[in-house]
């Protein structure tokens, strides 16, 4: 079973995190990593910008380093 964690990151911003027990990881919310960089305070912003760059990194054939989604827990 996972628990969830809150944790804070960046510039004092809070990012949302989940261990996962099977796999013995962390993973962490690449829309609060991106507000907490950009210094967004607008959640429709920050998921516009997140959804515009893997775009633009498929375009010109760059991998992001996992897959990633949006998993409705972290919401």
């Amino acid at each position: 079973m996972s628990q969830k964690i809150s944790i804070r990151f960046y510039n004092d911003r809070e990012v949302r995190v989940v261990w996962d027990d099977a796999g013995s990881k962390w993973w962490f919310s690449v829309l609060d990593i991106v507000a907490a960089i950009n210094r967004e305070p607008d959640y429709a912003k920050t998921r516009n910008y997140w959804k515009w760059l893997k775009a633009k990194l498929r375009r010109e054939d760059s991998q992001l380093v996992s897959a990633t989604t949006q998993r409705s827990e972290l919401t």
